[in-house]
């Protein structure tokens, strides 16, 4: 298992709120996204558990003794994982790593991703052995939506996951998804694109740290996760036009006329929204 991390947070930023359900024909943030002022606790350091390492005895690489087993050695603590040389090569990245190791006579079967966040290369693993990973989706058929599986008791739900690269917390979810589009993985990126939005609680700050992330790690032809942040933020505009972290990252990517179009832009939506909820009777009062 690995070892809890703590970082204090004073942040008094707004967060918002999601119901837990997205309906299962929608690949975009449910109707029910909002923003709310209920604070996320980030306090608490994300203990990465049901992890794939070599040292968890009940890990499933142990199902398939016929392939050869490749040692991975992720992020800068140097946390050692094992998967099924045949599991990994479902990944266009790890079979070409693989290759490259074997045309260079590396007869070690190592693969280093100094990079990558041990918590997330873990749900990437989970995933290429089960299909998913945890918190799976489960799909309820009264309701016809698509929902998170209870917490485990032994393990909690985190919706975010402190990443080094940005100091920071971000949505585990888009990490997870920007690690599908890194490892060739487009069934992990379906998964992790559906499960955005499924938690609640999230700060506007660590909202904004995530689009940044989303933008940074994905294609300019990516229409998928950057619709979802646009989308998020235009519903949620009130908060976010309230936000001074709104207006601070604004101002840090550039220039004041930047928020002050966000601004503009907000009202003018509310406006039209508006005039579209007034009865014809009315309009020509």
């Amino acid at each position: 298992m690995f070892s809890s991390r703590r970082r204090d947070s004073h942040s008094t930023t707004k967060s918002f709120t999601k119901g837990y359900k997205v309906n299962k024909s929608s690949s975009s943030f449910s109707k029910e996204a909002g923003v709310s002022k209920r604070r996320h606790d980030s306090s608490r350091r994300r203990a990465a558990t049901g992890s794939m390492t070599i040292n968890d005895p009940d890990t499933p690489i142990t199902n398939n003794p016929s392939s050869a087993i490749t040692t991975l050695v992720v992020g800068s603590e140097q946390r050692l994982f094992a998967a099924h040389e045949d599991v990994l090569c479902h990944s266009p990245f790890f079979q070409a790593a693989l290759q490259r190791n074997f045309a260079e006579g590396n007869n070690t079967r190592r693969i280093a991703l100094p990079d990558e966040e041990p918590e997330i290369f873990s749900s990437v693993l989970e995933f290429l052995y089960k299909g998913d990973y945890y918190p799976r989706l489960v799909h309820s058929k009264r309701r016809n939506s698509w929902e998170l599986e209870p917490a485990e008791a032994d393990r909690p739900i985190e919706s975010t996951v402190y990443h080094h690269s940005v100091d920071g917390d971000l949505l585990k979810d888009t990490v997870i998804y920007c690690a599908g589009e890194k490892y060739g993985l487009e069934e992990l990126k379906k998964i992790a694109l559906r499960k955005q939005g499924l938690q609640s609680g999230i700060q506007c700050s660590t909202i904004l740290a995530s689009a940044r992330y989303a933008y940074a790690n994905t294609p300019d032809s990516d229409s998928k996760l950057r619709a979802h942040y646009l989308a998020l933020i235009i519903r949620s505009r009130g908060t976010f036009k309230r936000s001074g972290t709104m207006q601070l990252e604004m101002w840090n990517g550039g220039t004041p006329l930047f928020f002050d179009l966000f601004v503009a832009l907000c009202n003018h939506v509310d406006d039209i929204s508006a005039a579209s909820s007034t009865p014809r009777s009315n309009r020509h009062s």
